[in-house]
């Protein structure tokens, strides 16, 4: 029931979203009848074409045409994004001028003084939004252009430091490599995921980290797709944790498949990594929401480092940013996450930070440190904007 809620919300809002840039751009453009009926009819045309592949999603319809219908589907809606985007810009600086000209106007009333009211002329106005409307179509082509070679191409390669005081020495220098939320699914196949194999593998990790969202489909759709993981590995290992759309499209047998591919999944578990004589604690937690699926998988930071050695540094791999509030408390010095692509692009680079306490980069939170990938892949429209895919090289240093 909660998916048929979220998608009668999500439908509503972006009917009305649509409606608003429909209105402001073909009022404007003063089309005849006829013309203006066939403008209206692309207008919910474009909300329609990436709702039907997003309810087949829901409905478990995987097929070689559905991934076409997406395709098209998240096409259409990061153009219109930011169009939504432009256009909500530019009637916000219009709103504001206009309220200007009308306080100015006020006041040579109250003066005495006659002053032309520039708001009146209404052609004017209308030339001015119209003109203004094709440079936003423009610039929104443009930037779906951009922002689509951004999501595709090889993602880059963050190299990142991170000072432990409490590090064995035999531990320096350790290095960590993670990727995260590959989202692989409608738009994102085999050849992209051999792709991020081969620049992982090139990185000659001392462990390998994945932190969730590995495929938006079945293990039955896409098992060929995600099946170059297997050739990763690492000599102190590689490990999987959960991540929220892992349980969208069926965590338990997505579970069973990273197990198959080498993974070693963390489930609210740890392992003790051991190097020559020092020792470290890895843990990993299931995503932050898994306990809204089902109650075994609550995330449970504390249950994850359980009877783990004392005195030993702890890492924690979670999904979820936020997992840091509870992290802190059971003692993590590190936790690796990813979850929020940076934001992927503008405005939702700003939105991602209301429930997320980081969307990128190194923190220090409290006592510990957290490292937020900005995503390896893309999830939605194949869009990023100033925000490239990443994997991320964690080099652990013992802070002097």
């Amino acid at each position: 029931m909660s998916l048929i809620l979220f998608f009668a919300f999500w439908v509503s809002l972006i009917a009305i979203a649509h409606w608003y840039v429909g209105r402001r751009i073909i009022k404007s453009a003063n089309l005849r009848r006829k013309p203006r009926r066939y403008a209206w009819m692309a207008v919910w045309i474009f909300f329609l074409i990436p709702q039907i592949p997003f309810f087949l999603f829901l409905n478990r319809v995987q097929s070689s045409w559905v991934d076409l219908l997406s395709w098209a589907g998240y096409v259409v809606l990061g153009f219109f994004s930011l169009t939504l985007t432009f256009v909500g810009v530019r009637d916000l600086v219009l709103f504001l001028r206009n309220g200007w000209d009308r306080l100015l106007a006020h006041a040579a009333q109250n003066n005495g003084k006659v002053r032309k009211d520039s708001t009146a002329d209404i052609d004017r106005r209308r030339f001015l939004v119209h003109s203004t409307n094709l440079a936003i179509i423009g610039m929104a082509v443009a930037a779906s252009g951009y922002g689509f070679y951004e999501a595709r191409r090889r993602a880059t390669i963050e190299r990142v430091d991170v000072p432990i005081s409490r590090l064995p020495e035999t531990f320096n220098g350790f290095r960590i490599v993670q990727f995260t939320d590959l989202h692989v699914g409608p738009t994102i196949k085999r050849e992209f995921v051999e792709g991020i194999v081969e620049q992982v593998a090139a990185l000659n990790a001392d462990l390998i980290a994945f932190t969730g969202d590995l495929v938006d489909g079945s293990v039955a759709w896409l098992q060929d797709d995600v099946a170059p993981l297997q050739n990763l590995a690492a000599p102190h290992g590689k490990f999987f944790v959960t991540g929220n759309h892992d349980y969208y499209s069926g965590v338990e047998p997505w579970v069973k498949e990273a197990g198959r591919l080498g993974f070693d999944v963390l489930l609210n578990e740890h392992r003790v990594i051991q190097r020559d004589k020092g020792r470290i604690v890895l843990a990993g937690v299931t995503d932050y929401s898994g306990g809204d699926f089902f109650q075994s998988h609550r995330s449970d930071p504390p249950a994850a480092l359980r009877d783990s050695p004392d005195g030993l540094v702890r890492i924690l791999l979670a999904h979820q940013p936020r997992s840091i509030i509870h992290a802190v408390k059971a003692g993590v010095d590190l936790q690796i996450s990813g979850h929020t692509h940076g934001g992927q692009f503008f405005p939702w680079n700003h939105l991602a930070t209301l429930n997320q306490p980081y969307i990128k980069g190194l923190h220090r939170h409290e006592s510990a440190w957290i490292y937020v990938n900005r995503g390896t892949g893309y999830w939605g429209p194949p869009l990023r904007l100033g925000i490239p895919p990443e994997i991320t090289v964690l080099t652990l240093r013992k802070a002097t």
